[in-house]
């Protein structure tokens, strides 16, 4: 049985060469030595090499080159990528998973690669025509589609891999796209870098439907959400900058045909990272001084509404493109301040999450508007039970903020309770900032924290308050490390019982704790080694 296993970044670069330099029948043979244990003896020498033997017609001597494989050589005819070289790869893939799924994985890839060569061949676009048909660089008084479409020939045979990642790919786009616009006109090249951004999500939407069923599927599906993040950042910076009074009267095909794209991209209803309706929204939300272009997209967004409603089953739009089209046409709703309407315009979504509306909340703190910031958090709430942390924690932070400026915050700390334990951190901090520290104590009683598990200067905090606030926290810990009947706990038990004396000696109450140490020692007269820790500490003869 196999016992090397090589670590993983080198398994998946020998992995991408299998896809990329093999043939299939050069891996499903491959695969077969593996299957009938015609490979032995692997073993690492060098630290970046892999010797093997391929036990076939003769025996056969493999080397891999984990670090350059075009180094790689077997002894027998076959050639460079011969299905010695793809047994052994396959058996050093054997610990982490079993070598059939990886040959299907690269089936599936090399089936895919095989078909968009085709489609390439079909429409003449070979690298060679690609090559020969170079576009000139984009000019500002081109049409955004051009610009597109030189994005497109740019990066024309990307591809990504374990040392190619998506990141790379973002970070190549923009420091090769962006500097082609630096010496136009502002309006006009902030324009272009928003296109450049557009470019990048879009490219990693193609990432994603091109790595499906491949090994690199997940690697890249999580590399596109660090992308998303990336643009989203990129356009939270960009957008407020941008000139729309400028470039709708002196670039207007350009900012339509944008405008156009972005419907295009955002209202298809597609499954992905990118977070293409937040983008949309925002973008429109600049455009509030054109009356005439929202007038016009919101009859396109009602006529593509009422299609979907009349559409049969047969033509019937999805769930995800319906939502898309209901949460366009909200938000225009929203933009004239009716969001009553919008609410409930947005009843028959499909699908209702929490991140989709963070831009309104975000408009409304920077707008000052709290009221109108409560009432989609109050339509939020139900969504909020579901929500990950990460969303969780947003939702609760704009309630802090909406609460800091309403009378009072009993609305707030129903919501806290009524989403404990999830909410447990965010309410304990806001008792402790609001001095509440009857409810703070009661809280972690409730949850059955342990002081040892607090922060010092809250518990100092409460002490010099009203020391009394802390003696059930400590006799509910004394119990709790008691149950527990073995030393350390008994010894932990020591420390919260001499905060305990501590405590009732400052509130003028030594008979009480002589009271409880006796009634403690005898209701667990039984446990010999807590009677030790107890005599230790001199609390009883």
């Amino acid at each position: 049985m196999l016992k090397l296993q090589i670590p993983k970044n080198r398994l998946n670069y020998l992995i991408e060469r299998m896809q990329q330099d093999f043939e299939l029948s050069a891996l499903e043979r491959g695969w077969q030595y593996v299957h009938k244990g015609r490979v032995k003896d692997i073993e690492l020498r060098h630290g970046m090499e892999i010797h093997a033997q391929a036990h076939g017609a003769e025996l056969y001597e493999v080397i891999l080159d984990l670090e350059q494989f075009a180094k790689s050589s077997c002894t027998c005819p076959k050639g460079k990528y011969c299905q010695h070289k793809a047994a052994v790869i396959f058996a050093l893939y054997a610990p982490y998973a079993r070598p059939e799924i990886l040959l299907q994985q690269l089936k599936q890839a090399i089936l895919v690669k095989s078909r968009q060569q085709q489609t390439r061949a079909a429409t003449g676009t070979t690298k060679a025509e690609k090559k020969a048909e170079r576009l000139e660089t984009p000019q500002a008084d081109q049409l955004p589609v051009q610009w597109q479409r030189f994005f497109d020939q740019q990066f024309y045979g990307y591809s990504l891999s374990q040392q190619n990642s998506i990141e790379l790919f973002y970070h190549a786009a923009q420091d090769s796209l962006r500097p082609i616009a630096g010496k136009w006109e502002t309006s006009i090249r902030q324009l272009f870098e928003l296109h450049v951004l557009l470019f990048v999500m879009r490219k990693a939407e193609q990432f994603i439907a091109d790595s499906k069923s491949s090994y690199l599927t997940s690697y890249i599906e999580s590399g596109s959400k660090v992308i998303a993040k990336l643009c989203q950042e990129q356009l939270d910076l960009l957008l407020p900058r941008m000139d729309f009074k400028q470039l709708a009267n002196v670039y207007p095909e350009a900012l339509d045909e944008t405008l156009t794209l972005l419907g295009e991209l955002a209202l298809n209803g597609s499954a992905s990272p990118m977070h293409w309706l937040v983008v949309y929204r925002s973008l429109w939300w600049k455009l509030e001084g054109q009356p005439k272009r929202l007038a016009k997209e919101r009859k396109r967004l009602e006529q593509l509404a009422a299609k979907a409603a009349a559409a049969s089953p047969t033509e019937k739009t999805s769930p995800s493109q319906r939502d898309a089209i209901l949460m366009a046409l909200a938000h225009f709703q929203v933009m004239e301040q009716r969001d009553e309407e919008a609410r409930d315009l947005l009843t028959p979504l499909a699908k209702k999450e929490a991140r989709d509306f963070f831009l309104y909340l975000h408009r409304f703190y920077e707008e000052m508007q709290w009221e109108r910031m409560l009432s989609w958090l109050r339509w939020l709430l139900p969504t909020i039970q579901r929500a990950q942390q990460e969303e969780l924690r947003i939702f609760c932070t704009y309630w802090m903020e909406a609460v800091s400026h309403q009378p009072d915050d009993n609305e707030w700390v129903e919501v806290m309770v009524a989403l404990l334990p999830r909410t447990y951190y965010f309410y304990t901090s806001y008792l402790m900032k609001s001095e509440r520290f009857r409810s703070w104590v009661d809280l972690q009683i409730s949850n059955r924290v342990s002081p040892i598990d607090l922060y010092s200067a809250d518990l100092k905090l409460v002490e010099a308050k009203d020391p009394s606030l802390l003696l059930p926290l400590y006799h509910q810990a004394v119990e709790r490390c008691i149950a527990e009947k073995n030393r350390n706990a008994y010894k932990l038990a020591m420390k919260f019982l001499k905060k305990l004396q501590l405590y009732y000696t400052k509130l003028g109450k030594p008979k009480i704790w002589d009271e409880y140490i006796y009634l403690l020692s005898t209701r667990y007269s039984r446990l010999r080694a807590l009677q030790e820790e107890l005599r230790k500490g001199k609390w009883i003869p």
